[in-house]
């Protein structure tokens, strides 16, 4: 993956400068997942594979999209077509994505706790961690009986272990040492 990311990053970086520069990251952040959702179905790989020169791939990548990419998309899928980089094109959509989160300064945070939390416990949760990240946060609830009790928290490399099995296992380290 992380070759397809190398590929990918001027990729994304271009398309993330003129979507900016339009005012159109979202629009754009639509079309390079629904571009990246084609480009990785079998079927149209298989059927990509096996057109001759690149202006074929192209076109018919974008006859597939149809209306759900414009011209300056159209245009991308063309020379990544060119390059031989239409592989990379679910890569291209993730980091876009990355840089969009960063520019709009959003945050995305998975939160596991053993019970599911309420609308108010969501929204104290938000508000607690926006002060601490700095940034808009977009929760990701799930539940983990094995949790016991209190809160997991993952954003990126940061991780709050609130939990009881993660204070028990804690305790458990210090009266082993």
């Amino acid at each position: 993956m992380s070759e397809l990311t190398t590929i990918a990053r001027p990729y994304a970086k271009a398309a993330f400068e003129l979507a900016v520069e339009k005012g159109t990251t979202d629009s754009w952040n639509d079309m390079l997942f629904f571009a990246s959702q084609v480009a990785s179905n079998e079927d149209v790989i298989n059927i990509l594979a096996g057109l001759p020169t690149a202006p074929a791939q192209a076109e018919l990548f974008n006859k597939i999209c149809a209306e759900q990419i414009n011209e300056q998309g159209q245009n991308l899928v063309k020379v990544m077509a060119e390059n031989g980089r239409l592989v990379a094109l679910p890569a291209v959509a993730e980091l876009f994505a990355e840089l969009k989160a960063e520019y709009d300064k959003e945050i995305d945070v998975d939160v596991i706790s053993a019970t599911p939390l309420s609308a108010e416990q969501q929204e104290s949760l938000v508000a607690v961690l926006e002060k601490r990240f700095a940034r808009k946060v977009k929760l990701n609830c799930s539940e983990d009986a094995t949790v016991v009790g209190g809160l997991i928290i993952k954003s990126g490399d940061t991780v709050i272990d609130g939990s009881i099995r993660g204070k028990l296992n804690r305790l458990a380290t210090t009266l082993q040492s």
